[in-house]
């Protein structure tokens, strides 16, 4: 049985633990509440962004554009988004099973090489043979559009170059502090969107200057930067919440382990009483009995 020394230094030990994921706790929420403005202001963009691409993309020659046009996939690229830091609970190493399976579910002869944003991302797959092409650490302390644009730019330039025939992207979408949702998404070429479940009663004929082709080949572009700006926020916010999460049940957990110790040590004291008590008491009864 532990002394009662021993259960003094747990329970200060214990403590000090306490402390230190209360106050990652409120720091991940001050970043989490940012993080959050964010995304929440970069979502209508994206998606109105996508939706005027989904009209644009109706005419044949489009069809046939460089970024849109379909090719036989032998060589395919994985943007893995990962975090740099830790202690997010399962968030990454969720993640990484998830780009490993897509790895795995690939058919024969496709080659897969990855593009690893976030150090547990590179050293994870680094470390086990994984072909990185790619390797960007710390880009969420200062996330700054410019990153966005020179890797977008950069992918672009390797898919038009015929290095990658298929461009995905895996990562966290935020869904809630507690719950995030692991996405893999066709980058390159640009998917063609899904038919929407409402059919309207009379489809709007737009009126595009100069025109569609035009119009497309220009913002495409723009729509893949703002893209993988939208994923990096979406991983970023997503991470904070889950560093949140984890850090108040690592506080919880704490709480209930000073409160087990404390009881241990009252234990272990009330036990060390007694036995004093009865030593006075064995002494006393010795004197008084006679020699």
């Amino acid at each position: 049985m532990p002394t009662l020394r021993e259960v003094r230094s747990r329970i200060s030990g214990v403590q000090k633990t306490r402390k230190i994921t209360r106050a990652m706790k409120m720091v991940a929420a001050s970043k989490l509440r940012r993080a959050q403005s964010r995304i929440i202001a970069a979502r209508p963009y994206a998606r109105k962004m996508k939706e005027l691409l989904g009209d644009l993309a109706q005419m044949a020659e489009i069809q046939t554009a460089d970024l849109i046009a379909p090719r036989e996939v032998k060589n395919l690229a994985l943007v893995v988004v990962t975090s740099d830091r830790g202690f997010c609970g399962p968030f990454n190493a969720t993640l990484i099973r998830a780009a490993q399976g897509h790895i795995a579910a690939q058919p024969a002869g496709v080659n897969v090489r990855l593009i690893c944003i976030g150090k547990k991302g590179v050293d994870y797959f680094g470390k086990r043979g994984y072909s990185l092409t790619g390797r960007h650490v710390g880009v969420y302390g200062n996330l700054a559009f410019s990153f966005v644009q020179s890797l977008a730019g950069e992918i672009i330039a390797r898919y038009l170059r015929g290095e990658f025939d298929r461009v995905d992207i895996i990562y966290n979408e935020f869904k809630s502090i507690s719950t995030q949702r692991i996405l893999i998404e066709q980058f390159l070429p640009v998917p063609p969107l899904p038919a929407s479940p409402v059919v309207p009663k009379k489809p709007v004929d737009f009126i595009y200057e100069p025109d569609r082709l035009g119009i497309l080949l220009s913002i495409l572009p723009r729509h893949l930067n703002f893209q993988i700006w939208r994923i990096l926020l979406e991983s970023s916010t997503a991470e904070e919440g889950a560093r949140m999460a984890a850090m108040e049940n690592a506080t919880e957990n704490a709480r209930e382990m000073i409160a087990t110790l404390q009881l241990q040590y009252n234990k272990a004291r009330q036990t060390a009483i007694t036995k004093e008590l009865l030593e006075v008491v064995s002494g006393a009864e010795a004197l008084r009995s006679p020699g």
